[in-house]
């Protein structure tokens, strides 16, 4: 069989996520991590197997053996990351974002395409089983053309400080899972938006210069109107819903629960809380995400989730941030400049559907 050798970069809760799902596949082999802070990822390395770890990310890139690297480490590294592993020949994938910084991201797909390897960002919800669903129906013509795209996306607590300062605000580091659903279930880019935004939640969130609930329309260029909300604390769990209003008919997903139980007695009807967080309510399409992208470099046919679609989404969030500061609708086009169309050879394939 086969084999994609593979090294993770970054091992804190979603490279270690990474690398255990990896571990699922027989077609790979995970041949090294490597983390600043070793003394939090050799124990559990040598509990799984993995031969190698190293606080140096530069020596897995020059192992002339490996295929392939996960980026996984602080956003503010991926860029030069990518850049150096583009250059080693390394197929990547990165999480999202691929930065703060539309600019920096553009240097970074520049560097990919130049060197001719595969990118794929991690945005997993395309691989959701019950989102893949929704995509399904839309391209089948079963609703219709879609008019009216709703998207809820509320954390089930605020997250720590010191993650909030780093993190890039709500819209880069939350809404853009939201942005991205809005381009995949459409199928169409976004031509404006607007936001209604504030503190409701924690101070905490201001004394950053961030918020914690927010309402963002997005229009879109085939017509259809996007509606997206955010809170940062849903004391029930973590709600992630979706309906697609369309001219035939409409589609909607609920959340995913521990179990379908309903009980109904004399004094209310009763359900489980929705899955408390994301690592159990994305854990199949983590798996669907990684299944994809290896297949992509053993195949070697692109992939599903592409760079473009990486810049597109932290372009939409930083025209959100826009539109909440000053208080008005932002077209994209006030961020775009001529030389995008040089960062996306991927005309016609934007919006395929997850194998």
């Amino acid at each position: 069989m086969k084999k994609v050798k593979i090294g993770v970069i970054g091992a804190g809760r979603i490279g270690k996520l990474h690398a255990e799902n990896l571990l699922h596949f027989p077609q790979v082999e995970l041949k090294a991590v490597s983390d600043v802070y070793l003394e939090n990822v050799s124990a559990w390395a040598d509990k799984l197997g993995i031969p190698r770890v190293t606080g140096d990310y530069r020596e897995i890139l020059e192992d002339d053996e490996i295929d392939a690297v996960f980026v996984c480490s602080s956003t503010d590294t991926h860029v030069s990351i990518i850049m150096e592993a583009a250059r080693a020949g390394k197929h990547i994938f990165c999480e999202k974002p691929i930065s703060f910084e539309m600019e920096q991201t553009k240097k970074a797909l520049k560097s990919v395409k130049q060197a001719g390897v595969q990118l794929q960002v991690g945005f997993n919800r395309r691989f959701d089983h019950n989102f893949r669903k929704v995509r399904e129906s839309i391209i089948s013509g079963k609703i219709g053309n879609p008019h009216i795209i709703k998207v809820t996306s509320r954390d089930p607590a605020v997250p720590p400080k010191e993650y909030i300062q780093k993190s890039g605000g709500i819209f880069i580091d939350m809404t853009i899972h939201d942005f991205d659903m809005v381009r995949y279930l459409s199928g169409s880019e976004v031509e404006e938006v607007y936001v209604q935004g504030e503190v409701l939640i924690d101070h905490v969130f201001a004394e950053c210069g961030d918020i914690d609930t927010a309402v963002t329309v997005l229009k879109l260029k085939n017509g259809a109107i996007g509606v997206i909300d955010n809170s940062r604390k849903a004391v029930y769990g973590y709600d992630q819903r979706v309906e697609v209003f369309g001219s035939k008919g409409c589609i909607t997903v609920d959340n995913d629960y521990p179990n379908t139980a309903l009980i109904s007695t004399a004094e209310g009807v009763y359900q489980d809380k929705p899955k408390y967080f994301f690592l159990e309510r994305y854990h199949h399409a983590y798996l669907e995400e990684v299944k994809s992208f290896i297949e992509s470099v053993l195949e070697d046919r692109p992939v599903l989730v592409d760079g473009h679609d990486g810049l597109q989404a932290e372009m939409i969030a930083h025209a959100a941030r826009r539109s909440w500061l000053e208080k008005r609708p932002v077209k994209l086009s006030e961020l775009q400049n001529d030389d995008e169309r040089n960062f996306s050879d991927c005309e016609g394939k934007r919006f395929p559907l997850s194998s």
